[in-house]
């Protein structure tokens, strides 16, 4: 028993260094709070979080040049109020088209 001992901190001693150079990568690549591994999730949240300013970003160039526009063509208010509410003037009708496709129905007993 004495000479596993004697053999196993033989073996520690020898490569002691080696030893607390893989503990200390494998502490902060893996378990620390600043881990590589977490470090790559923060990566990809801030790539997803930039093309989510880069979206609210248009979409806010949008609608400031449709206010601007609004606000010099008084005619563009009646527009929008056309088209996206259907509203209509008092001697005007108003059809609505759709493109939705009907579904097809599949009846097995007309077909025999």
């Amino acid at each position: 028993m004495a000479g596993r001992l004697n053999a196993v901190l033989s073996f520690i001693s020898h490569y002691k260094y080696l030893i607390v150079t893989i503990i200390g990568v494998l502490i902060i690549g893996f378990i620390d709070e600043n881990s590589f591994l977490k470090r790559f999730q923060l990566e990809l949240q801030i790539g997803d979080l930039k093309s989510e300013i880069n979206k609210y970003t248009e979409q806010y160039e949008a609608d400031s040049r449709q206010l601007n526009e609004l606000k010099r063509h008084p005619k563009a208010i009646e527009k929008i109020a056309r088209e996206r509410y259907f509203m209509k003037a008092d001697d005007e009708d108003i059809y609505v088209l759709s493109d939705d496709e009907k579904p097809i129905e599949t009846n097995n007993e007309a077909s025999e």
